[in-house]
């Protein structure tokens, strides 16, 4: 009798295990609190990555049209009477350089980045010739394609812009070429990505017959020239 007891007890208890195992099994409440655990971590940071290359995108964007933006008013400058051909003066390039400040809005332009526009013309010999080139910002970076005087003489000099494909001045008149460098500073992959530099040129024939001689200085203005 006492073993059919403990055999019963046992056969009971292994029962008992198997209905709570299969009640177990069967429970389904947590399953998607386990899985939200897992997934939010990665959703988070996919959602921050997306982000993250919005703001790039939108950062180059905004360089681009910048630089475009400053190409295009320093080719529109023409100061002057009917009498005689416009002139660009040293205060019309700083104010061309204060439009961009206003139109990059809130992206440190001055303290991060660096405008170099260049007046690219023909010289003597009918070559290319940067005549003069001034800079704005803070941003210890020098033109890729030249430097002021470069081509004064000579057709060594190709032009502006990537090789092979530079951009040149037609005769009697002269090419607003600007570089525009910016560091971008990521929003939250800096340790990842780290800061990265933006690079952007743009190029506008000017609109008009222009006093070429030279840029007229201004009184009490300081030229912005490149270090």
């Amino acid at each position: 009798m006492q073993q059919m007891n403990r055999s019963l007890r046992l056969l009971a208890r292994r029962l008992t295990r198997r209905m709570v195992h299969a009640r177990l099994v069967r429970d389904q409440r947590a399953t998607v609190m386990v899985e939200m655990a897992f997934c939010i971590p990665l959703l988070v940071l996919a959602g921050f990555g997306g982000l993250e290359m919005a703001n790039l995108t939108l950062a180059n964007t905004r360089i681009s049209q910048i630089g475009l933006g400053v190409a295009d008013n320093a080719s529109r400058i023409a100061v002057g009477s009917n009498l005689s051909l416009p002139r660009i003066r040293e205060i019309d390039v700083n104010e061309v350089f204060t439009g961009a400040e206003k139109q990059a809005g809130g992206m440190d332009l001055k303290a991060r980045g660096r405008i170099i526009l260049s007046s690219l013309e023909r010289n003597d010999d009918d070559g290319q010739w940067i005549h003069w080139q001034r800079c704005y910002g803070d941003l210890p970076v020098q033109s890729s394609f030249g430097k002021e005087g470069d081509g004064k003489t000579g057709t060594a000099f190709k032009g502006m812009g990537a090789p092979g494909s530079e951009i040149t001045a037609p005769l009697g008149s002269a090419v607003m070429f600007v570089e525009i460098v910016y560091t971008y500073k990521p929003l939250a992959y800096g340790n990842w990505l780290g800061a990265r530099t933006i690079r952007s040129t743009a190029a506008f024939n000017i609109r008009e017959g222009r006093d070429l001689d030279q840029l007229y200085p201004s009184a009490g203005v300081t030229p912005s020239k490149c270090p």
